[in-house]
């Protein structure tokens, strides 16, 4: 009679973890969703850690792309659906602190030469003047031939238009002097 409701119990607990749908990755209390849809594409979760500085964590990042890949330039420099998500987890983030961080994360994904893009630099950068409070929500959204699609809160806050503006964006995270390495490798699904 044991043995009978051992294995009944096993074989219910396996057809139900089987059958429930996949859960979101959990990094930092902030469940990052497996999936995205854009453009009709549905991407899938790459990778996501948090951003730290000072011994502080700031926020969690998650990369979306349309097939998993370890090889962040590839990720920069491709012309596809592709998202970043940004979960802010701290109160200490302000708005002229992002800007700050957000300026400095672009000059050291374009080796400091942003001439070409430092207007829709500027206009990125204004997405960031209202207010930031912990659980504001970012989602940088790349679509071929429209542009960077930019969400608060699941609310559009603006559209920045070009390839060479998407790379620079993306390799804040990915490049090789990203915002943080640990965040970059977490992203590329090293970790």
């Amino acid at each position: 009679m044991k043995k009978t409701l051992s294995a009944g119990f096993a074989s219910l607990l396996l057809t139900t973890v089987l059958s429930a749908p996949a859960s979101a990755l959990e990094v930092d209390g902030v469940d990052v969703p497996e999936t995205y849809t854009a453009m009709g594409t549905e991407l899938k979760l790459n990778g996501a850690g948090t951003r730290s500085k000072w011994f502080m964590d700031l926020y969690v990042g998650g990369l979306y792309v349309p097939s998993t890949i370890s090889d962040g330039q590839a990720i920069i420099n491709a012309d596809e659906p592709q998202a970043i998500t940004l979960h802010i987890i701290s109160g200490m983030i302000t708005s002229d602190k992002m800007k700050d961080a957000t300026m400095e994360g672009f000059e050291n994904s374009t080796g400091g030469d942003l001439a070409a893009i430092q207007d829709e630099v500027d206009a990125f950068l204004d997405v960031f003047s209202e207010e930031i409070v912990e659980g504001d929500v970012f989602d940088l959204v790349y679509l071929p031939g429209e542009g960077v699609r930019v969400q608060k809160n699941g609310e559009a806050r603006s559209t920045i238009e070009g390839l060479e503006f998407k790379k620079a964006l993306f390799g804040i995270w990915l490049s090789d002097q990203p915002a943080q390495e640990d965040l970059k490798e977490k992203m590329l699904g090293q970790r």
